[in-house]
């Protein structure tokens, strides 16, 4: 493997900001990014990389590549709960496999903001349609993760009746999907003129907003490692061997539907990510009996550090030499 890859990824100021910030927690440091700030940086972050997707999209315009890049993605989030629940069935229990099914069937927007980074650096190319495979892959995990705990929680409390208007309107309403949509449809309506316009917010900031949102995230997955004593090595092999095979499956899907390299990598992100923000928040609401240690520890103290230190460069690697 070319080296050079990852040392490009891991002298990435936002990568090593993440370092930072778990370096700090291992030293004691009283480092701290206020609370409101960071759901600051997360709501800019959406909105940004939302309205320039749009404005690609205007660009290149609603076609049989984005159609199929959409049903596929929509596809990987349903079926990904479907498989490692049964795999983690084999040390848990209903409720928690399925809620940690669901966190690895849905994404982290972070994640592939982070990997958009890496292929600007890079100088590979990406299209704006990705955003929205991005946004349409939260949703069905969630939704696919509750039919599982309705259909194999057993028992009385399995049979509960779910209240699936709330279900529906935190998987499609949740405020990482709705600005990831309404700035996707803003992009779109305002095109290259809206860009111009907004270049400034949108663009010049973004990488500084970017390193100080994962410095935040470097806190708080340090803080989160003492969590991974619960999890035990089962979670913590399947934290990082299943984004893995995701990641590997949604390559191969790249490579048959055509997708350009640029966009394999992010299509191949965003099926090896995990949630740890919608999906957490979905199942503390509809799922009370499993233990949110399990499912926000493997992904957000495992998976995230995994895929944005070592796997978006691996991923890159296995697309080149795929593709060529």
């Amino acid at each position: 493997m070319d080296l050079s890859l990852v040392a490009s990824n891991l002298l990435n100021p936002p990568v090593l900001a993440f370092f930072m910030g778990m370096l700090a927690v291992f030293l004691k440091s009283d480092l701290e990014i206020p609370a409101p700030i960071p759901k600051l940086f997360s709501l800019y972050l959406l909105f940004a990389i939302g309205f320039k997707g749009g404005v690609e999209l205007a660009k290149s315009g609603f076609n049989q590549q984005v159609a199929l890049t959409i049903l596929a993605a929509m596809l990987m989030s349903a079926l990904v709960p479907v498989y490692t629940f049964f795999i983690l069935r084999i040390k848990l229990d209903a409720y928690n496999a399925a809620a940690i099914a669901a966190t690895y069937g849905s994404i982290s927007a972070v994640t592939f903001i982070t990997a958009t980074s890496f292929l600007t650096e890079q100088g590979i190319d990406f299209n704006g349609y990705m955003v929205a495979a991005l946004a349409l892959m939260e949703s069905p995990a969630i939704i696919v993760g509750l039919i599982l705990v309705s259909v194999f929680g057993g028992g009385e409390e399995g049979k509960r009746d779910i209240v699936w208007s709330e279900v529906l309107q935190e998987s499609f309403l949740n405020s990482s999907v709705f600005l990831l949509i309404g700035s996707l449809i803003m992009g779109i309506l305002t095109g290259e003129h809206g860009w111009e316009v907004m270049s400034p917010f949108t663009q010049d900031l973004f990488y500084g907003v970017l390193t100080f949102f994962l410095l935040d995230m470097g806190l708080v997955a340090a803080s989160r490692i003492k969590d991974l004593q619960e999890a035990g090595v089962f979670l913590i092999g399947f934290a990082i061997l299943i984004p893995i095979v995701n990641a590997v499956i949604g390559l191969v899907i790249a490579k048959l539907i055509g997708m350009p390299q640029g966009d394999a990598l992010l299509f191949s992100v965003l099926c090896a990510s995990a949630s740890y923000i919608a999906v957490p928040a979905a199942m503390r609401l509809t799922v009370p009996e499993a233990n949110p240690s399990l499912y926000i520890s493997t992904a957000l103290a495992v998976t995230f550090p995994f895929n944005i230190i070592v796997g978006i460069p691996v991923y890159l690697y296995g697309i080149n030499m795929f593709w060529r």
